[in-house]
């Protein structure tokens, strides 16, 4: 009953299911952890926009899309305002989301753990268990157009980062699941 309670508080506030535990992943479905610092910029707004492309692709039911970040400033905060505004521009909702810290049993659970910047892929790596590592990657890794790249955190600059950082994660969503495609073919 308490699992049941907190999906149904979490799908009322983050507009998704709740992060998955042991019991509730499903197995049949990919999971993909989108990873930033904070989870109000980046990360999100990769959530948003593959979760998108694959509806548009018709594969979003094979998916478990969420996000998270390394650190636990902005947990249940909604994502930035600026964030919103430029993916709404481009027909990305991003209101329901809300920050959530990466816990230890992610590493377990998500088949891939996509990382916007070297940083926090280098936090991550320190935290994961040896056995969990493959799935650790930087998102722009499944990008044609900037590959390997850092996806810049917009958060101190203006309106034309968070305009990137789109440019970037749209090229890297379509390559990951171009790629998810490939391994399920």
């Amino acid at each position: 009953m308490r699992t049941l309670l907190l999906r149904f508080v979490d799908t009322m506030t983050r507009g998704a299911p709740a992060p998955s535990t042991d019991t509730d992943m499903n197995p049949n479905k990919t999971s993909i952890l989108m990873v930033c610092m904070g989870n109000i910029c980046r990360s999100p707004t990769a959530e948003a926009v593959l979760r998108r492309k694959a509806e548009a692709a018709g594969v979003l039911q094979r998916l478990h899309i969420d996000s998270a970040g390394t650190h636990d400033f902005h947990v249940g905060s909604s994502p930035d305002a600026r964030a919103q505004k430029a993916a709404l521009g481009r027909g990305y909702d991003l209101s329901k989301l809300r920050g959530r810290h990466v816990s230890d049993k992610d590493f377990a659970e998500f088949d891939y753990i996509l990382v916007m910047d070297r940083d926090n892929l280098g936090n991550l790596l320190q935290r994961c268990p040896e056995q969990y590592k493959h799935k650790v990657k930087l998102f722009l890794a499944f990008s044609g157009r900037f590959p390997n790249l850092n996806v810049p955190d917009p958060y101190y600059g203006g309106s034309k980062g968070f305009e990137q950082v789109l440019d970037m994660v749209e090229d890297a969503s379509a390559g990951l699941l171009a790629e998810i495609a490939r391994n399920a073919g």
